[in-house]
């Protein structure tokens, strides 16, 4: 492998190099994944005859090739606080405790190797990966020296390392190559253009046998929408992190929930990766025999203890010498997770076996070995200026690879493709749109403006204004934190900000609720037979777009508060019927008792009913009364006989205590609701992605 200092000054170098100066990239050798070049009496050729910089060439082995790495660490102790719990009904109270999960654990990785950290439930498995990645880390008490090449950097092992989580998320309406295509372009080095970003996924897609799936839908997991197979899933995981070629992969069961051929399918990728000098640590689960084989070491934990590093041959030697010899033809990863675990009823003789068997190990010489490792990484790293690949994280360069527009650009290019990929879904709202009008017209048909028809034609519209805010609103409640998951890894990977994945969510849904609320507005208005006029009509649509709107702001507020789909379905009803209630159609805006009048405020169907009424009755200076006929024998008219209420509009606008000054106070405060709503969901957004990164 080239020396990694020859290429330090490219690194500082800002100059940004296109796929056109850099030659036509292919991949001439899929299990080397190198640039393609030819190689002509000691000259770089592109292939169409151009001759390349050496400047050049050098860059592209910078993003190309794998620096080699050394993970080290020593003595970490890991243990949580335990809060006391109060006895009820005279039971006995439990003082509060600190639990230790890991104990002076030490172990180290050199480059190009694949590790099985492996162990019985509660060994200590994905607390020691968590530590090593600094993730997840927020309950935790920890100490112990965890380093790089002998330097110790901290949070900054986040920049040089990929982790692979179990849960495998993507938006299920986005292609293989999509998906990567997205990564590429928020978070590959910001010296590449769009053609080298782009080249690279091509190239990562051959590496990790994507070929045939690039252009098929993701899917959902849980098999809601069709998709790929759920080993193509793991290695589209693996493919999102290795494009930014980091030399170090944490892989929290990556077997986990596969068949043995998909499994060793993902093994044999991970042996690739790791041959091309990568360290790669891998939690694993009862694999099978011919899986467990094809690991380089094993690192088997038991009680927070390390109870063996190093090669699979060492640890038979190992376990033979203090009988426990693994029998023959048994699978070698069961017989030491059965001889290291905590069977119920035998716990206190088989923890005193586990703890003879970790003592044990401290005496190996795989473990003065591990010792002596570290050791001469910490020299190494002590006596040399600086380390080649460490320079930019140690200088603390921003978590954010691509600019606030490039982020903008590409999450609202993926936020269009989810919302309007969904054929299905498309047409299940724009038919239940069309349903709901055309069912709401036909019951209030072209309604006679007389005594009797006002109630209709005010219920009417109170209805238009209902259905808008459920419709809107619940659509949002189920979709919105369906993607919150997603939302919270990437960002906790430093893929795009808070602020700019809340625009363009919210951005791209609005052409599809402007849409369904003008086709239900249109189709109501109109065979309800509200006031005859082009204005009137425009003004109601406007004023509907405002309630969707509103709707929709709350019903973020809510998503992102309770983050789940269930929690928001039982918060947003009982929120929605108070609201409902000062609406002016179930209570008279007169008759509000003194201390729910703050609820009025808060109330967009008072104040988009109060438009609407005005604008439908300010017009009528006249309403149909029927006359009354009398007897020869009365002179004035019966109790029974039914009085004219409304003469004009006006009349039913003071009925209703609605007033035609109001207008444009209600417009400002339907549009002051949207936009306090919206302030207070992308807060509550911004808190909870904070909270998950911790």
């Amino acid at each position: 492998m080239d020396d990694p200092g020859e290429k330090t000054p490219l690194l500082q170098s800002h100059k940004s190099v296109t796929a056109d100066d850099a030659l036509h990239v292919t991949v001439t050798d899929v299990d080397e994944n190198q640039v393609g070049v030819e190689h002509v009496d000691g000259r770089v050729h592109s292939s169409n005859g151009g001759i390349p910089t050496i400047r050049i060439e050098r860059y592209y082995s910078v993003i190309e090739k794998t620096y080699p790495v050394a993970l080290s660490w020593r003595n970490v102790n890991v243990s949580v606080k335990i809060p006391a719990k109060k006895s009820f009904c005279g039971g006995e109270s439990i003082p509060a405790r600190e639990k230790h999960i890991l104990t002076d654990v030490s172990g180290v990785v050199q480059p190009g190797t694949l590790v099985a950290i492996m162990g019985a439930s509660g060994a200590g498995k994905s607390t020691l990966l968590n530590i090593l990645t600094n993730r997840n880390i927020k309950n935790y008490i920890y100490t112990g020296d965890i380093r790089i090449n002998g330097w110790h950097i901290g949070q900054c092992i986040k920049g040089i390392s990929a982790y692979v989580q179990q849960d495998d998320l993507f938006i299920g309406t986005l292609t293989v190559r999509e998906q990567l295509q997205f990564r590429a372009l928020l978070r590959m080095d910001k010296r590449l253009d769009r053609s080298a970003r782009l080249s690279r996924v091509e190239a990562v897609i051959t590496e990790m046998g994507l070929i045939g799936c690039a252009n098929n839908r993701i899917g959902d997991a849980g098999g809601g929408k069709k998709g790929i197979s759920g080993g193509e899933r793991k290695r589209l995981s693996f493919a999102s992190e290795a494009l930014t070629n980091p030399p170090i992969f944490f892989c929290d069961e990556p077997t986990s929930g596969l068949d043995t051929f998909m499994a060793q399918s993902i093994v044999s990728t991970l042996q690739k990766m790791a041959s091309k000098g990568r360290v790669i640590l891998c939690t694993i689960h009862q694999p099978s025999s011919e899986l467990f084989s094809m690991f380089d070491q094993i690192l088997l934990m038991a009680e927070g203890r390390t109870a063996f590093m190093g090669t699979q041959q060492a640890a038979m030697e190992f376990f033979q010498k203090l009988d426990y010899p693994c029998p023959t033809n048994y699978n070698p990863a069961d017989h030491y997770i059965l001889t290291l675990a905590i069977v119920p009823g035998r716990e206190e003789e088989c923890r005193e076996n586990t703890l003879a068997i970790c003592n044990k190990f401290k005496e190996t010489e795989e473990c003065v070995k591990i010792t002596r490792q570290t050791q001469e990484l910490t020299e190494t790293a002590r006596h040399s200026n600086s380390d080649p690949l460490l320079n930019d994280l140690l200088a603390g360069d921003s978590r954010y690879d691509s600019s606030w527009l490039v982020q903008f650009r590409y999450l609202f290019w993926r936020s269009w493709i989810t919302t309007f990929r969904d054929v299905i879904l498309f047409r299940v709202r724009i038919l239940q749109t069309l349903t709901l009008a055309i069912v709401l017209g036909l019951v209030y048909l072209q309604t006679t403006v007389d005594q009797k028809g006002i109630m209709s034609i005010n219920g009417a519209i109170f209805l238009l204004i209902t259905n808008t805010s459920f419709s809107n609103m619940f659509a949002v409640v189920n979709s919105f934190p369906l993607e919150l998951a997603i939302f919270l890894r990437e960002y906790g990977t430093g893929l795009y900000r808070v602020d700019s994945y809340y625009l363009t969510k919210t951005l791209s849904e609005v052409p599809l609720f402007v849409v369904i609320s003008i086709i239900f507005t249109t189709l109501t208005y109109w065979m309800v037979g509200l006031y005859n006029s082009w204005d009137a009509y425009l003004i109601a649509v406007g004023i509907l777009l405002l309630v969707a709107n509103v709707a929709i702001s709350l019903a973020y507020l809510i998503s992102t508060i309770c983050g789940s789909v269930t929690l928001s379905l039982a918060i947003a009803p009982p929120l929605l019927i108070p609201i409902m209630l000062f609406g002016g159609i179930f209570v008279n805006n007169g008759n509000v008792p003194v201390y729910f009048v703050w609820l009025e405020y808060l109330s967009w169907f008072k104040f988009a009913n109060e438009v609407l009424m005005v604008n439908q009755w300010r017009n009528f200076d006249h309403i149909p009364c029927p006359n009354i006929t009398l007897p020869l024998n009365m002179t004035t008219p019966p109790s029974s006989a039914s009085p004219c209420l409304f003469r004009t509009g006006t009349d039913v606008l003071e009925y209703t205590s609605f007033s035609e000054d109001n207008i444009y106070l209600d417009i400002g405060l339907l549009v002051a609701l949207q936009v306090g709503f919206r302030i207070l969901s992308i807060i509550a957004l911004y808190v909870r992605a904070r909270r998950s990164k911790e």
